[in-house]
């Protein structure tokens, strides 16, 4: 999943090399924080949230597999 959230925040922003991703995880859960560039972070989140939304949605839908529930943040 953390790869996931890399590969697509990458393709959204300009300073592709200020994309870190941190993951952390429990038995039934995982926690991810991403983290971009202060410039990129409106392209991240979008217009009343949509992309972070989107995002959070195939992250979830990935986790579903394993049988697990995501938590993303989004930090600067």
């Amino acid at each position: 999943m953390k790869e996931l959230v890399e590969i697509l925040a990458k393709a959204l922003v300009d300073h592709s090399d200020q994309v870190f991703v941190t993951q952390s995880e429990t038995d039934k859960s995982v926690h991810l924080q991403l983290t971009v560039a202060s410039d990129d972070m409106g392209k991240v989140i979008g217009k009343q949230g949509k992309i972070a939304n989107a995002i959070r949605t195939l992250v979830k839908a990935a986790a579903v597999k394993d049988g697990r529930r995501v938590h993303m943040d989004i930090d600067q």
